[in-house]
């Protein structure tokens, strides 16, 4: 059974693009081992991640991210089974902020800031599918 998880947390330091391409490694490194693919993206402190693949291994995962020290405040913004993934081409794509379209954010969001304790699940999730489709995803 495959399921989508998507999920927020503050960093409790400020990540330095060295600490979050190691994030980005380890992940493509280790994810294809369990099935596992989605989509990163980090701004201002706060990480965004959808996780897809068998419901153990997303779970694992995300108990994983709970614990994991750099996390506080993890939040769950949506839970589903799935009967088909949306990002699996992609062990861990990220995504491009410097192809984030503040008007794109605005769609679906009540400010044009990427804010995602102030945004519903179903409204983010939107949100990422568009930017897979204007190629605002990097998997480098």
């Amino acid at each position: 059974m495959l399921v989508r998880l998507l999920y927020a947390s503050r960093a409790t330091h400020a990540m330095t693009e060295a600490e979050l391409q190691a994030i980005l490694k380890s992940s493509r490194d280790h994810n294809p081992a369990t099935g596992l693919t989605g989509l990163l993206c980090y701004s201002d402190g706060i990480f965004i991640q959808v996780l897809e693949g068998g419901r153990d291994a997303v779970n694992a995962r995300y108990k994983a991210i709970v614990d994991d020290a750099r996390h506080r405040d993890v939040i769950i913004l949506s839970y589903e089974e799935i009967g088909e993934r949306h990002f699996a081409g992609w062990s861990m794509g990220q995504v491009n902020l410097h192809r984030l379209n503040p008007a794109l954010v605005l769609k679906y969001s009540a400010t044009t800031k990427l804010d995602p304790y102030a945004m519903s699940g179903r409204a983010l999730m939107a949100l990422f599918q568009e930017l897979v489709s204007t190629g605002a995803i990097v998997c480098s």
